[in-house]
């Protein structure tokens, strides 16, 4: 009796080890859009972009994979979020501090920036206007260098002003942000 409490042990045991270890595994696969988080810091305030980054893979990007005028999730996997513990200016409205989604509409000349205050989205496919905070357009520029990932960063522009860029393949976007 006591062998087959012991293989019956035994059993569950090895049984749970494999269960766990293709969990563990599944936990360890690399994300395909790797996660980035871009930070900047003036005074007291602090500015973080959380973002995942697609590659564009020989693809055409904007008119194709992300089609034009239609809402974006900018980025890859769950939508991009920001974090502001201080109010900034963005593209000189008034932001109040706290952590916002990020969406954009592309088009070929512009962006329509949207700043939305429903976290934790997969994508950009319960996307609800009604949530957004504000929206903005800025002109498209077409850089000589191709981004293979999608790319958050900051630009230093004065002490207190930077501007946050965004650029995949040949196309950037320009968002000026002030700390105040």
């Amino acid at each position: 009796m006591r062998k087959c409490s012991a293989c019956i042990v035994l059993f569950f045991l090895l049984v749970g080890g494999i269960i766990t270890t293709g969990y563990s595994q599944e936990a360890l696969q690399p994300r395909l859009s790797p996660l980035e988080m871009v930070t900047m810091k003036y005074e007291d305030t602090y500015l973080k972009i959380t973002y995942s980054r697609p590659h564009k893979k020989n693809r055409n990007v904007f008119g194709d994979l992300e089609p034009f005028g239609k809402v974006w999730r900018t980025g890859a996997n769950e939508a991009t979020e920001m974090t502001v513990t201080g109010d900034i200016r963005i593209n000189n409205r008034l932001l109040k501090a706290g952590t916002y989604a990020i969406f954009t509409i592309p088009n070929l000349d512009k962006w329509t920036i949207i700043i939305n205050k429903e976290l934790g989205q997969w994508g950009a496919y319960n996307y609800n206007e009604e949530e957004d905070l504000m929206r903005f357009d800025v002109p498209v520029v077409q850089t000589d260098v191709v981004y293979e990932p999608f790319t958050i960063e900051f630009e230093q522009k004065q002490e207190n002003k930077i501007n946050m860029l965004m650029i995949w393949d040949s196309t950037k976007v320009i968002i000026p942000i002030e700390f105040i």
